[in-house]
C-alpha cells in the first residue's frame, strides 16, 4: 500500500473525517505531522502546497489536496487504485 501522510491539528473535524475515509480504505496507517505542536512543520506545509488549511494529505509523493478533495477522488473511484489496495 502505498504510504499516506497527513498535516493535521488536534481539533479538526475535516481531518478525522478524512483519516476516518482513509481507514474504510484499507489504510492501517497514516504518517500524521501535527502542525498545531510544531511551527517548522506549518511552514513548511503551506511551503509545498500553498495552502493554509488542514488537512493536507499526501499520498505517496502526490499532494491530493484536503478533505473535499480526498471525498471527491474517492468519488471519482480514484483513490483505492491510488492507494494500490
Amino acid at each position: 500500500m502505498t504510504p499516506v501522510k497527513m498535516y493535521t491539528t488536534q481539533v479538526c473535524p475535516y481531518c478525522q473525517r478524512a483519516k476516518a475515509l482513509l481507514k474504510q480504505r484499507g489504510v492501517a496507517a497514516i504518517e500524521e505531522i501535527r502542525i498545531d505542536l510544531d511551527p517548522v512543520q506549518r511552514d513548511h506545509m503551506v511551503a509545498i502546497t500553498g495552502r493554509r488549511t488542514v488537512p493536507q494529505i499526501f499520498i505517496g509523493e502526490t499532494h491530493v489536496g484536503g478533505c473535499d478533495d480526498l471525498i471527491a477522488l474517492d468519488q471519482r473511484g480514484a483513490l483505492v487504485p491510488m492507494l494500490g489496495a
